[in-house]
């Protein structure tokens, strides 16, 4: 069926990106502030404000201040216009969920992964649970305005591709935007988990802090950077990845990447399980290695710490390079608390100049069942109400609204 253009009817929504971006990212939340940051005239913020309400994006709610008085009107995106479709793929699971504009979860389901299954089956999988928790989303929020992936793996975001060494083998170079459009006529994003679990704990947890370097100690080492308030991705994706730093010495050990010496054959979970199955120790991977420091086996603790100061020797490189104003530690190994924490602050205060440490701050991440997925929400969020991609969205959804089958065309079994 031939799509015809929605926004002709209302053609003050057909223009109102502007001021939908500007409620989206916080910049204006009343009318006046809308007047202000906008440099529209008043007739027409209030046109295109309206429109928006109408369409039922906006909504414009009274809030009564603490000092009492006349109550405000508050001006915000209705979470419940539309959703999302997330999934975050990790060693043997996938999560799946529908998010609505908030985000938080609508609904979700877990379904089994296997990497040497391949991409397309993988994929195929995934879809067929989007299907499933996209039925149940459109009762109640509306259109799906995008898809987006968290990835194990090292991405090319400008693509959407793995790229290797990858420990899903299979997948390097796989069109997975173009394999999942085939299902889904809306944007798709495809990221690696720990810049989606940078932007969660940035966006959730310290959305004050211009420049932010988190680490996630998980069965690999990793890290995300946000800087000027933005994930930091470098020319082709590859910014951040820290446990594939080599440190020369005797004896260094073999990395799964084929590499000697590496961070992550170090400090990392399965490295350290490995250096406690040579002790006697049951240990495979990172969440072993944890229920042995639970149990205070002083082995575990031990090689925690270790792992701690070389994570906190090439910590404390992107320091002294970037100088960011906090460092957040996450992943499995963050379980651990201070006996991990301890030895990275105890490198970066070690090495760094006073000048690059004097306010910096290392902390754990904010304990998160799958802060990847939702900061695989807010990538999709941000980008679908920025200002260069909001009037789309509005043309979209104007066309659903005016053909009400089109929306089953997004969605295709």
């Amino acid at each position: 069926m031939a799509r015809t253009n929605g926004t002709a009817e209302h053609p003050a929504l057909a223009n109102s990106g502007e001021i939908l971006s500007l409620i989206a990212t916080g910049a204006a939340t009343s009318r006046s502030a809308l007047l202000d940051a906008s440099g529209l005239s008043r007739v027409t913020v209030t046109q295109r404000l309206n429109a928006l309400i109408d369409s039922g994006l906006i909504r414009e709610t009274a809030r009564t201040m603490p000092s009492g008085g006349r109550p405000t009107r508050v001006l915000g995106i209705n979470e419940r216009a539309g959703f999302f479709l997330v999934a975050n793929i990790g060693e043997a699971y996938i999560h799946l969920a529908a998010m609505d504009l908030e985000p938080a979860i609508v609904s979700q389901s877990t379904i089994p992964f296997n990497a040497s299954d391949g991409p397309a089956a993988s994929l195929e999988q995934i879809a067929d649970g989007f299907d499933v928790l996209a039925a149940k989303a459109r009762t109640s929020h509306g259109s799906l305005f995008g898809v987006s992936l968290s990835m194990p793996t090292p991405v090319d975001f400008k693509r959407g591709r793995v790229v290797g060494p990858s420990v899903l083998h299979g997948w390097d170079e796989f069109d997975i935007i173009g394999w999942l459009r085939r299902r889904f006529d809306v944007p798709i994003y495809v990221e690696n988990d720990v810049n989606l679990m940078a932007i969660h704990e940035h966006r959730q947890n310290f959305p004050h802090v211009d420049d932010m370097f988190f680490i996630k100690a998980g069965t690999g080492i990793g890290s995300g950077i946000i800087a000027g308030g933005r994930i930091f991705r470098g020319a082709q994706g590859a910014a951040g990845d820290i446990g594939h730093i080599q440190f020369n010495s005797e004896n260094a050990p073999l990395c799964r990447c084929g590499k000697l010496g590496c961070v992550e054959a170090r400090a990392g979970g399965w490295a350290i399980a490995r250096d406690l199955s040579s002790k006697g120790f049951q240990a495979e991977n990172a969440r072993d290695v944890i229920s042995l420091v639970e149990m205070q086996k002083p082995e575990a603790l031990m090689l925690l710490r270790s792992a701690g100061r070389v994570i906190g020797e090439v910590a404390s490189d992107v320091v002294s390079i970037l100088n960011p104003s906090l460092i957040v530690v996450g992943g499995t190994l963050a379980k651990g608390g201070e006996f991990l924490l301890s030895g990275i602050r105890e490198l970066v205060y070690q090495r760094c100049l006073p000048l690059a440490t004097r306010e910096l701050q290392i902390v754990l991440a904010n304990p998160q069942k799958d802060s990847a997925l939702f900061g695989a929400a807010y990538l999709a969020l941000e980008d679908i109400f920025s200002l260069g991609k909001v009037e789309e969205l509005i043309d979209r959804l104007s066309i659903d609204r005016a053909n009400p089958l089109s929306q089953s065309s997004m969605i295709s079994g």
